[in-house]
């Protein structure tokens, strides 16, 4: 989970993508919210949905797999439902555990 989210935050700052990470770990309120708004066909079977997750605003976009692929696809703003040219400031949440 760790690596995940260095990898996310790691692009998202090379890339001068403005982000507010949100610790699922310290925080119940963020980590309701978190199971809350991640869509029910996007849960785990079984359990609560694990970090990475990213959020536009309330929108959800996906996990760490989803970010993976859209990254190796060179479709990372597409994906983050940002039209902004690189260096723009958007914000984009992420949802994360500092463990």
């Amino acid at each position: 989970i760790k690596k995940q989210q260095q990898d996310v935050l790691g692009f998202l700052e090379a890339n001068k993508i403005e982000f507010e990470e949100k610790d699922i770990a310290a925080n119940e309120e963020n980590r309701k919210w978190m199971r809350e708004n991640v869509p029910e066909d996007s849960r785990p079977a079984s359990g609560n949905p694990l970090p990475p997750r990213l959020f536009n605003d309330s929108r959800y976009l996906g996990d760490y797999e989803a970010f993976f692929e859209a990254r190796e696809n060179n479709a990372v703003y597409a994906f983050l439902g940002l039209t902004a040219p690189p260096g723009s400031k958007v914000g984009v949440y992420i949802h994360h555990s500092k463990l």
